[in-house]
């Protein structure tokens, strides 16, 4: 390697590795005024002499001149055993700095105007001299003078312009001194030519690869996968035809025995027979060699995709860079303090997603501290601390990426999401008072909604949030909100951690085969008739105690299939909050595949489908989008689930019809309460003088004491007249809701009309 091309790949290198220090720096910083400063500091002070010593090997003379002083600043901070808000800003600012020097390397020979000013300020605050910019002093001696770049150098291209004056261009003589200044550990290398070889070495060992080669290396072990598994059938095929041949030739021996042979015949018989068993034993070892072989090369081949798919994989640490620095300057234009913190920002993700998710993250911070987070004043008033915390938690989960952008701000108001829907017309006041508070802050994804009156450059919580959510979910993800008034909100994005190859689980659909996610399924589960339940005319299947929808999936797809069993196999999924089990014809197998998109008229913009992938039988595999058909399922159905009631009530259901009990029982346990039931209101009467119940739902229509009745004698008995009771009949007239009324129920509520909503709204009304 000549010497341009060395010293380029070291400093390109060097920008690679300067950044990621810097993030670790940044984020230490963050936590030199926190119980864990002394180990914060020892970190910041660990990557602060590497960054300077390799700035100072490769000329970078103001990188390394910036590094000392923050050092130094570091350093006195240290010996006054606490360190201070201003040494702590001082040091942020210096990582700004810093920022701008890696991302220019031209600057980062020479310096600039704002590093001078850094490096003086920081060495006011420590009260130690200001280093020299070493890299100045080393370039006088070269041998060889190299043209200073002219004024008009464009910034765009700094290596290309200017890169040639720096000293790592050429080896410094071995007799040059070092400078006065440098302590016994901050010496160059003895040997320069050998730190560059050494520096060669590393840069050696990483390589840029261009995205696209890596997209078809994932596709090509995907491909592999598939005919491997295809060589495994044909292995199989190739056993079941040396088996035939086996049985064959025992019949053809056994026919031989059956008459009487010459002496002649019976030895040719007999070598016959020899040389069919040696065939036979030959067949079986090829069949086991080639079983091994197929497995070996199926290891093999696994490996390989993992590989390739961990090759895509790029640590987020490269979006969130830019992130503290953004988010500060964002908070001093509007009188607020931010801190952010950042959790496993090491965490890798597809390279191919990188775009999406930072514009989703970016979304999200904004909003954070333009409408999350409280201003200074109003966080004292609260007794909260002044300075706003966002944090960013990331966590690798299976295949899926959790990633979490939590604030501590005045949280999302339900009510005030439905004021504002109603007044931008995006809701009626009818729906919005049957709205749980789920459901209202669901609202934030509706395009178009905004909570602000007036439109500015950042947007306010909720505007934009379609787009966010259609981002995530076209890459096979989900957005979930949850939110306490006046202590903050926290958003979860739940995103595959690559594209290139995806876990599924296959199903039958008649002669098809569909694919659905494996970090969608939540489980399997054979339908049972007992299971199956009707709630309010949506069709609902009992899962682990609670209904959730019931849906065939062949149909909801426009093909045949689903349902024609008396216990259908059915896959649970989820998305967010929401679950459902979908019918299929049969579970087909479990595997990774590489996911293709759909090309040609036929699938391409489809409903419902994300991609496809080659199976080894020859068939392509429809894959599903979750997110599509979660969407479908909550349209077709009314909700037969919803979030728990903060308060759990104990109810008296009163109903002389055991299918209307089941029903209605279901129904209210799927808002949380429990149930008791009751045959009459003779029974419940009676039940109600030794227990003791929150609510009481009644049929007006019953033997020995109707409806009507059991809500006089309720209302007439002070121990129990405080219990509030819901009338649900099937009588609909003005003048049996009167006599309701008049009888002293809280509620009358008709039976045909009667929807998970309505109900939901009159019981918190009255409890």
């Amino acid at each position: 390697m000549d010497t341009e091309a060395l010293k380029k790949s070291l400093l390109k290198k060097f920008q690679e590795v300067s950044a990621d220090r810097l993030q670790k720096i940044q984020l230490g910083v963050l936590d030199l005024e926190k119980e864990t400063a002394a180990q914060a500091a020892d970190d910041v002070a660990r990557e602060l002499h590497t960054m300077k010593g390799e700035a100072r090997m490769l000329g970078l003379g103001a990188i390394g001149q910036m590094a000392h002083a923050a050092e130094d600043v570091l350093r006195s901070e240290r010996e006054r055993k606490t360190a201070t808000q201003v040494a702590t800003d001082l040091l942020r600012r210096a990582c700004d700095v810093l920022s701008d020097l890696i991302e220019d390397m031209a600057a980062a020979h020479t310096g600039t105007p704002a590093s001078e000013e850094m490096v003086k300020a920081l060495s006011e605050a420590s009260g130690h001299p200001a280093p020299p910019i070493s890299g100045k002093a080393s370039a006088r001696p070269a041998a060889t003078p190299v043209p200073a770049a002219p004024a008009t150098a464009s910034k765009a291209a700094p290596q290309q312009s200017r890169a040639p004056a720096a000293p790592a261009a050429s080896p410094a003589p071995a007799s040059a001194p070092a400078p006065a200044h440098a302590k016994a550990d901050e010496e160059a290398p003895a040997s320069a030519p050998a730190a560059a070889a050494h520096k060669s070495s590393v840069a050696d060992r990483s390589i840029r690869v261009n995205v696209e080669i890596l997209d078809a290396l994932g596709v090509l072990a995907g491909d592999l996968l598939v005919e491997n598994a295809r060589g495994r059938l044909r292995g199989l095929e190739t056993a079941d035809l040396f088996e035939r041949f086996s049985h064959l030739s025992d019949r053809f021996l056994r026919l031989g025995e059956e008459f009487q042979l010459s002496p002649e015949l019976r030895a040719k018989m007999e070598g016959i027979e020899s040389d069919l068993h040696m065939l036979r034993d030959d067949a079986f070892r090829f069949v086991r060699r080639n079983d091994d072989g197929i497995n070996t090369l199926h290891g093999n081949l696994a490996k390989l995709a993992d590989t390739v798919a961990e090759a895509r994989l790029v640590p987020l640490a490269s979006v969130f860079d830019a992130f503290p620095r953004a988010m500060r300057e964002l908070a001093r234009n509007q009188g607020k303090e931010v801190d952010l913190l950042i959790e496993n920002a090491d965490v890798g993700v597809d390279r191919s997603m990188l775009t999406d998710v930072r514009d989703a993250l970016v979304h999200l911070l904004r909003n954070a501290v333009d409408h999350g987070l409280e201003t200074p004043e109003a966080r004292e008033q609260l007794g909260k601390p002044a300075m706003g915390k966002v944090r960013i938690r990331v966590r690798a989960d299976g295949d899926m990426l959790h990633i979490q952008v939590e604030d501590d701000g005045r949280g999302i108001d339900p009510e005030r999401l439905k004021q504002v829907a109603v007044s931008k017309h995006l809701i009626t006041q009818g729906q919005a008072a049957a709205m749980s508070e789920r459901e209202a802050i669901d609202l934030i994804f509706r395009p178009g909604f905004s909570t602000r009156e007036q439109v500015s450059e950042i947007s306010g919580r909720g505007v934009g949030m379609d787009v966010v959510k259609r981002k995530v979910e076209t890459l096979g993800g989900s957005v979930g909100v949850t939110s306490r008034i006046g202590r903050g909100s926290t958003i979860t994005l739940r995103l595959p951690q690559s594209l290139a190859l995806m876990k599924v689980l296959l199903v039958r659909l008649g002669d098809d085969v569909y694919g659905i996610p494996a970090a969608d399924v939540v489980a399997v589960m054979r339908v049972k008739a007992d299971d199956r339940m009707e709630v309010f005319g949506t069709l609902a299947v009992k899962h682990r105690g609670k209904p959730i929808a019931l849906v065939a999936l062949g149909p909801l797809l426009g093909v045949n299939g689903g349902n024609r069993l008396d216990k259908p196999p059915a896959v649970v999924v989820r998305h967010g909050e929401d679950n459902a089990a979908l019918v299929v014809d049969g579970f087909v197998d479990e595997r990774e595949v590489a996911v293709k998109p759909c090309g040609g008229d036929f699938l391409k913009g489809a409903p419902f489908i994300a991609g496809t992938a080659a199976l080894e039988d020859g068939r392509i595999a429809v894959l599903c989008h979750v997110p599509d058909i979660m969407s479908e399922v909550r349209r077709m159905a009314r909700p037969v689930s919803q979030q728990p009631s903060a308060k759990r009530l104990r109810v008296l259901l009163v109903d002389d019809s055991p299918i209307a009990r089941a029903t209605e029982g279901a129904l209210v346990k799927a808002l949380g309460h429990s149930v008791e039931e009751a045959q009459d209101g003779e029974e419940a009467y009676a039940k109600v003088q030794s227990n003791t119940y929150d609510l009481i739902l009644t049929d007006v229509q019953m033997p020995k004491m109707d409806g009507f009745s059991l809500t006089r004698r309720l209302k007439t008995t002070p121990a129990v007249a405080r219990i509030p009771v819901i009338i649900l009949s099937s009588l609909a007239s003005p003048e049996d809701k009167r006599r309701g009324l008049e009888a002293g129920a809280d509620g009358y509520l008709v039976k045909g009309e009667l929807g998970v909503e309505s109900l939901a709204l009159t019981i918190e009304r009255l409890t």
